[in-house]
């Protein structure tokens, strides 16, 4: 499923259809194309002021990093149980039994 890509200049303009011009959501949707769990997300997004807005989207791409590394280190972190795990029994496996 691949989701259509709207520039900013669009999304705000579709707003301002709404907020400023006092055009009914379901139209402005209907009319330029996106649906209106769309527009009604961007109305949330974009009656932050300019400032606000930008933090958030700071903030947003903080946590998606942030949610990478943990992913990583995560992994390390099984990975490196696991080779305890096995070297630990490694080691305790009596001399005799041992394979080099």
């Amino acid at each position: 499923m691949s989701s259509k890509r709207y520039t900013e200049e669009f999304k705000v303009e579709a707003v301002k259809q709404v907020t400023e011009r006092g055009h009914p959501v379901a139209e402005v949707a209907s009319r330029i194309g996106v649906s209106q769990h769309s527009l009604y997300a961007w109305l949330r997004q974009y009656s932050l002021p300019a400032e606000a807005r930008q933090e958030q989207q700071s903030q947003s791409v903080e946590i998606r990093r942030l949610t990478a590394e943990l992913k990583r280190v995560t992994e390390e972190r099984d990975i490196f149980k696991k080779a305890a795990a096995y070297f630990a029994k490694a080691t305790s496996a009596p001399q005799g039994e041992r394979r080099a």
